[in-house]
């Protein structure tokens, strides 16, 4: 398990031990003029009551590890790793744990004046800036700047979270024009069910988990939970794994000495030709050139 879901199964532990009562500790990771970054974790559990709470400014999180229910005016949303929470000034919403305990973000705070001249200078239309949904789905052009904003989690010298804020806030307004409103309520569940492979998934990112094994973990047939799952997360199975997979594997490849064939076995792919194409149409580089360009110009 990656070190990032290690440092929230202990924030778990310590809770189970003491008893005490689930929250969520803030560390502050960075701050400018106009931004703020926080390292989140949530040790909250199906036990635990759900808080209405208002956003400030504009808010970007990304998930890291573990999952919650997300629940605002207008949609109610399953929040997974590599998932971005959207959120404005002034909306209500509401954070669950129903179906597991614990999460962990990386929460982007922007006061609106900042936001809206990064929106500007990116270029998007006026219409575009206030978001028109509260979770991005891991998608592909978002994997460079969230694998980024993770190791710098692990070493907050290897990147420059000024550099990162910036390139969020611009990737985001880029992409979230694309990512249409959620129409349809969702059944608490395939809530559940999702969930509950999505925690397999983070236990098991290297296993051989087949369609047909998720289905089973989440009791469907491989058909339907297919369709639940992407309807839920806006990506299929496979490519939520392979995400999951290639995210890991560039952490370590900025972390770690392991030569690339090493990483790319580790991480479930058979093959280094495969990991190497899939890393680069994820990266847009190779695992070694990643790995030197990461290395050449920390901070």
């Amino acid at each position: 398990m990656a070190k990032i879901a290690i440092d929230l199964e202990r924030a778990l532990e310590h809770r189970a031990t003491h008893g005490t009562a689930g929250g969520i500790a803030g560390r502050l990771l960075a701050r400018g003029e106009g931004w703020t970054i926080q390292d989140l974790i949530c040790t909250s559990g199906p036990g635990d009551r759900r808080f209405e709470e208002e956003h400030w400014g504009v808010a970007i999180a990304i998930v890291v590890a573990g999952s919650f229910q997300y629940r605002s005016a207008s949609a109610r949303e399953v929040m997974t790793p590599g998932s971005l929470l959207l959120g404005y000034d002034g909306q209500a919403f509401e954070c669950g744990h129903e179906h597991g305990r614990g999460d962990r973000c990386i929460s982007f705070r922007y006061t609106i004046d900042a936001f809206e001249r990064l929106a500007e200078e990116a270029g998007a239309p006026r219409a575009d800036r206030r978001f028109r949904a509260s979770r991005v789905p891991p998608i592909r052009d978002l994997s460079p700047i969230i694998t980024r904003a993770c190791i710098g989690l692990l070493d907050g010298d290897a990147v420059s979270w000024e550099e990162v804020s910036v390139r969020l806030a611009a990737d985001v307004v880029r992409v979230v024009g694309g990512v249409g409103p959620r129409a349809s309520e969702v059944a608490p569940s395939a809530l559940a069910r999702v969930t509950r492979v999505v925690r397999a998934i983070e236990r098991e990112a290297e296993g051989p988990l087949t369609l047909r094994r998720m289905a089973q973990e989440a009791g469907l047939s491989s058909y339907h939970f297919l369709r639940t799952f992407e309807r839920l997360t806006g990506v299929t199975p496979h490519q939520y794994l392979r995400r999951v997979r290639l995210r890991r594997a560039a952490m370590r490849l900025v972390a770690d000495p392991d030569k690339v064939i090493d990483i790319a076995f580790d991480s479930g792919f058979g093959d280094v030709s495969n990991f190497t194409r899939a890393f680069r149409t994820e990266f847009g580089v190779s695992p070694s050139q990643y790995r030197l360009r990461a290395r050449g110009g920390r901070g």
